[in-house]
C-alpha cells in the first residue's frame, strides 16, 4: 500500500515522498517499508537514525524525516494505521460440523462457529460473530452483531452481549457470584439467579471473570475495557468507557461511574460508589466512596498529592527511626542528669 493511500484511509496529510508501506513498527526496529511514529518528544533523537519508510508525527518534526504523516495525535493515528495492517485471528468461515448447536438455538448465516463449540438451547448468535474452538455458549445467551469470542471462553446462561464485543481466551462471563449465608458455622450457597450484560464495544481480557448477579444484573458499560485476570463480582455495574487493568478486583454491588480507571491490582470493597472520571492507582485499597474526578493511590486510598508526600516520608522511615532512637537516648541521659541534680 502506498503511503498516500494510507493517508487517505486514516485521514492524515502526507509530507515528503510517497513510498510503499507494508506494516508498522517502532522507530528503533522499523524497516525501510514500515511506518513508525513519534508520540513522545524524548524520542526525537531517534528520527535521525530510524530506517522507517515514514513516520506519523506532529508537523513541527516533519522536516527531520524524508516522509511523514502529519498528525495532532500520533499515538491515536498510529492505532488507526495498525487497524489497516492487522490480520484477524482464525482461518475458518461458516459453521463447522464438529460444533454442537442446539436445535432451538439461532445462529446467523454470516456467523463463524469453530469446532468443539457448544451453543445451548435458546441462544442467539448475531450477524458476523466469530466463536472460536472450545467455547461454551449457554442457554438463552444473546451475542450481538460482530462479537468475537476467542477460544475456551465460557458464557453462562442468560448473558446478554452487545454489538462488537471482544472476549479474549479463557474468560468466564456469568459464573455464579460468590454468595453464601452463615448457618450454624457452615456456608450455605445462595443461588445466583441474576444475569450479566456486556454493552456494545466492551472488551474482556484473557482469564477475566464477570460474575452473574445474585438478583438483577451485573453490567459492564459500553466501551469499557477489562484487562487480563480482572475479577468483577456479582451485581457490580460500570459506566461507559471504564478501564480496569490487570488483576484488579471489584467486590459485589459496587458501582463505577463513566470513564473510571482502575490501575493494576486495585481492590475495591463491596457496596461503594466511584464517581465519573476517577482514577485509582495501582495496588490501591478502596474502602469508601470515591468522588467524581478523584485521582489517588495507596492502601488505604489517599488523594494523589497526599499519597506522593507520604511515599517520600515512607522512604525516609529507616533514617527517621535511627534519629528517633538517638533522640530517645539523649532524653533518657538528660533525665538521668536532672534526677541526679534533684
Amino acid at each position: 500500500m502506498l503511503l498516500s493511500e494510507l493517508a487517505g484511509l486514516i485521514g492524515l496529510k502526507m509530507a515528503g515522498n510517497d513510498k510503499e508501506i507494508s506494516g508498522v513498527n517502532t522507530l528503533e526496529l522499523a524497516g525501510p517499508s514500515e511506518l513508525s511514529f513519534l508520540a513522545n518528544a524524548k524520542y526525537e533523537s531517534a528520527l535521525k537514525v530510524t530506517k522507517a519508510a515514514a513516520v506519523v508525527l506532529e508537523e513541527k518534526y516533519a522536516d527531520q524525516v524524508e516522509s511523514a504523516l502529519i498528525s495532532e495525535n500520533p499515538y491515536m493515528d498510529l492505532a488507526k494505521a495498525m487497524h489497516v495492517f492487522s490480520r484477524p485471528q482464525g482461518c475458518l468461515e461458516g459453521i463447522h460440523e464438529l460444533a454442537f448447536i442446539h436445535p432451538e438455538a439461532e445462529v446467523d448465516d454470516t456467523a463463524t462457529v469453530y469446532p468443539f463449540v457448544f451453543i445451548g438451547k435458546g441462544a442467539k448468535i448475531g450477524p458476523n460473530c466469530k466463536v472460536f474452538a472450545g467455547s461454551y455458549i449457554g442457554e438463552n445467551v444473546v451475542l450481538g452483531p460482530g462479537c468475537v469470542i476467542y477460544p475456551n471462553c465460557s458464557i453462562m446462561a442468560g448473558t446478554v452481549v452487545g454489538a462488537g464485543v471482544i472476549i479474549q481466551p479463557g474468560a468466564v462471563i456469568g459464573a455464579d457470584g460468590f454468595g453464601y449465608a452463615q448457618v450454624s458455622g457452615k456456608h450455605m450457597k445462595i443461588p445466583q439467579i441474576g444475569s450479566v450484560e456486556l454493552q456494545d464495544q466492551v472488551e474482556i481480557g484473557a482469564n477475566a471473570c464477570v460474575d452473574r448477579a445474585a438478583l438483577d444484573v451485573t453490567r459492564i458499560g459500553s466501551g469499557s475495557k477489562l484487562d487480563n485476570l480482572v475479577q468483577i463480582a456479582h451485581n457490580v455495574t460500570t459506566g461507559d468507557d471504564c478501564l480496569i487493568i490487570s488483576q484488579s478486583g471489584v467486590a459485589g454491588s459496587t458501582k463505577l461511574g463513566k470513564g473510571v480507571v482502575l490501575a493494576a491490582q486495585a481492590g475495591l470493597v463491596d457496596n461503594i460508589k466511584v464517581g465519573d472520571g476517577a482514577i485509582i492507582g495501582a495496588q490501591a485499597g478502596v474502602t469508601n466512596d470515591v468522588a467524581a474526578g478523584f485521582i489517588g493511590a495507596g492502601s488505604p486510598l489517599l488523594e494523589k498529592g497526599n499519597f506522593l508526600r507520604s511515599s517520600i516520608y515512607h522512604r525516609k522511615l529507616p533514617d527517621m527511626a535511627k534519629k528517633m532512637s538517638a533522640l530517645e537516648k539523649r532524653i533518657k541521659a538528660l533525665e538521668a542528669e536532672l534526677s541526679k541534680e534533684d
